[in-house]
């Protein structure tokens, strides 16, 4: 088993982790590809980041706690393995400022932070019925699934290359489909087939079940106005000119708090324990100054 003892001096392996960590994180690069001014933001990032590790680490809840070797050849293990050879690899942690012992101690104290802080977490407090019913209640938009419509369209393109697609003849045209659809909307599919310059034409304009915000503009404000069953007027889009079937409206549906309660909860705990590790964090520092 390792045991290290964590002070605020810095070690330069463990600091160079920092920097690394920090210049992937932010500019997805490796700290030789930074520039001066991308290398002074992670610098100064990484030493926060080293700082609250080493207060971390350096706390009362910290005693006792053992990472096993197995554990950080681990996660040395998975490091290793985003490179094709050992040679690349040492030679990219060489070009960061670290070797392989100096990438496991880096790695010791990543660990121990991280068990040191679901220790804090687990003192967080429970999750009971009337928590869950109560968020239940104050944010039931998230439980409700969206209004679907069933809809099938008839598309007439506009292209001023082709002298039956002018604005002027499409208009004609579709606007004559739409007069041979007047109050026979058991018709649409099969005028689809035939009339419509959509790829959707081949299954009778169909277009699913839409939820509101996935159309055009256009189409969408004209659908979810629409009764079920009604065929609109003729809708103008950036694509061309439209008549659309409203076939089945599907209201939204609340999703019931026995379904509902197993993520509330998780979303719960998850909520609890960052606000406890939060709070700790804030108290600890507070006491070093």
């Amino acid at each position: 088993m390792m045991t290290l003892s964590y002070g605020l001096a810095r070690h330069d392996a463990e600091f160079s982790y920092h920097m690394l960590r920090n210049a992937l994180d932010k500019f997805k690069r490796n700290l030789s590809e930074l520039d001066d001014s991308q290398y002074e933001q992670v610098r100064h990032t990484a030493d926060k980041s080293y700082r609250l590790e080493s207060l971390v680490l350096g706390s009362p809840e910290a005693k006792g706690l053992v990472i096993p070797d197995n554990q950080v050849e681990t996660a040395f293990g998975e490091v290793a393995s985003r490179y094709s050879d050992e040679e690349e690899f040492l030679l990219d942690l060489q070009s960061n400022g670290l070797d392989a012992e100096g990438l496991r101690r880096a790695l010791h104290r990543e660990l121990m932070f991280d068990a040191v802080m679901q220790r804090v977490a687990a003192a967080s407090a429970d999750v009971n019925d009337i928590d869950m019913r109560l968020f239940y209640e104050m944010h039931s938009d998230r439980f409700q699934s969206p209004e679907l419509r069933s809809a099938r369209h008839i598309l007439i393109t506009i292209n001023p290359d082709y002298v039956e697609n002018t604005h002027i003849a499409a208009m004609s045209r579709i606007q004559e489909v739409a007069e041979r659809l007047r109050d026979r909307a058991n018709r649409f599919a099969d005028m689809a087939k035939r009339c419509s310059e959509c790829p959707t034409a081949m299954e009778g304009g169909k277009l699913g079940d839409i939820r509101r915000g996935t159309l055009y503009p256009e189409l969408d404000a004209e659908l979810f106005r629409m009764k079920e069953g009604e065929i609109s007027p003729v809708v103008e889009t950036e694509v061309g000119l439209h008549i659309l079937l409203c076939e089945k409206i599907k209201p939204g549906k609340r999703t019931s708090f026995s379904k509902a309660a197993p993520q509330i909860r998780t979303l719960l705990e998850e909520r609890r324990r960052r606000n406890c590790q939060k709070a700790w964090l804030a108290e600890l520092q507070r006491s070093q100054t």
